[in-house]
């Protein structure tokens, strides 16, 4: 479904008589036609879901498709600030979008709140008091995976991702927990579909173990390029090369493979059963982890506007920072630097009917904040 410039006014009954907001404008930019589009919409249909089931009256969402373009990502953002006059802006998947939008937001006293983008550069020194991100930080899932890699006794990792901001933290992250050697490290073009010269040299590596980082598209090409080419080296890495649509698409050749996330849907907690359920009722396919973020990332919208008004920037914020909202993970606060400490889990790619799934199999580490924290001044 292609999206690109769609104007919702959610129209509900107002979420309680002791809300204190007076309404807000939201601006979403994200991705929502060509390669990615996916995890667009399932940011997208969380967030909606969430407002909805809030029964405010009085949030104005306007969404816009970014086409995975920094540029044009740009110019949304102005014109959402500009002529739209949002008050909060959300939405952005790819890190390098994130770069380019994100500091010139919040230096013109925006609130940014981002349900996927986590780069280093806005964890550290480039923290931003206006600036929270309710996903993770860049590094998290695939620390996870270097912590689980130890676990399942690897000793020698060929690791790749792709050239760009998010990437480039990928391997970082796996890098600083992971113990044993490397084989081989690659950095792939972004939006690259052909893997046949990186397999060839996973094959001729010496490698016990491979470790990618290759969203959207990318994953599909590569896993299945790698399940045809008859190397058989255990696979580990981030959800978000094993996310519910990716999966359906690639289909046999995940089965098994194991996967680092902050949520999955058999997370057992109540505010986690009745998403996964109402998101399946609303759109009739189950929940992926982006849109387990838009969800939460509207719900600590909503928990805000019930304690503050966003023209109190103070006091906005500090609502914010409370995080007092059920989360699907469970458990959920926010580290100095506004980005989560939360549990990370391992997951197995499993088969559920005609369905491709995944189920936790263990946990990889226990409130993990970010390794960037410290370098944050605010």
């Amino acid at each position: 479904m292609k999206l690109k410039s769609l104007v919702l006014a959610v129209s509900l009954a107002a979420i309680s008589a002791g809300a204190q907001a007076e309404g807000l404008k939201v601006g979403m930019i994200t991705t929502l036609s060509g390669g990615g589009a996916g995890l667009g919409i399932d940011v997208r249909d969380g967030f909606m879901l969430a407002i909805k089931q809030s029964g405010r009256d009085d949030i104005e969402v306007v969404i816009e498709d970014d086409q995975r373009k920094p540029d044009v990502a740009v110019q949304l953002a102005d014109k959402m600030i500009q002529s739209e006059k949002v008050d909060v802006l959300t939405g952005i998947i790819w890190s390098n979008l994130a770069m380019a939008v994100v500091p010139g937001a919040v230096a013109q006293g925006k609130f940014y709140l981002s349900p996927n983008a986590g780069p280093s550069a806005l964890a550290g020194r480039g923290c931003n008091k206006n600036y929270f991100n309710v996903a993770w930080q860049n590094d998290n899932l695939h620390e996870a995976a270097g912590a689980y890699a130890n676990q399942a006794g690897f000793k020698n990792s060929f690791i790749l991702a792709p050239n760009y901001p998010a990437g480039k933290d990928a391997l970082t992250g796996y890098k600083r927990f992971y113990e044993g050697s490397l084989a081989g490290e690659v950095y792939t073009k972004l939006g690259q579909t052909d893997y046949a010269a990186e397999i060839a040299q996973i094959r001729a590596s010496g490698a016990d173990s491979v470790f990618f980082f290759l969203p959207g598209g990318m994953g599909i090409s590569f896993l299945k390029q790698y399940a045809d080419s008859g190397v058989d080296l255990p696979l580990v890495g981030p959800a978000f090369s094993f996310d519910q649509g990716i999966l359906q698409a690639v289909g046999a050749a995940a089965l098994g493979v194991k996967n680092t996330s902050q949520w999955s849907k058999d997370l057992d907690n109540a505010a986690n059963k009745a998403f996964v359920a109402s998101f399946q009722a609303e759109y009739g396919r189950l929940p992926s982890l982006y849109a387990s973020q838009g969800f939460d990332t509207a719900n600590l919208l909503i928990s805000a506007m019930a304690k503050a008004d966003v023209e109190d920037a103070d006091a906005f914020r500090a609502a914010l920072e409370a995080a007092d909202f059920a989360s699907t993970r469970g458990k959920f606060s926010f580290a100095a630097n506004h980005h989560p400490i939360q549990d990370i889990y391992v997951r197995e790619v499993i088969k559920e009917g005609d369905i491709f799934t995944n189920k936790i199999v263990g946990t990889a580490m226990t409130d993990r904040s970010n390794a960037y924290v410290d370098q944050c001044s605010m």
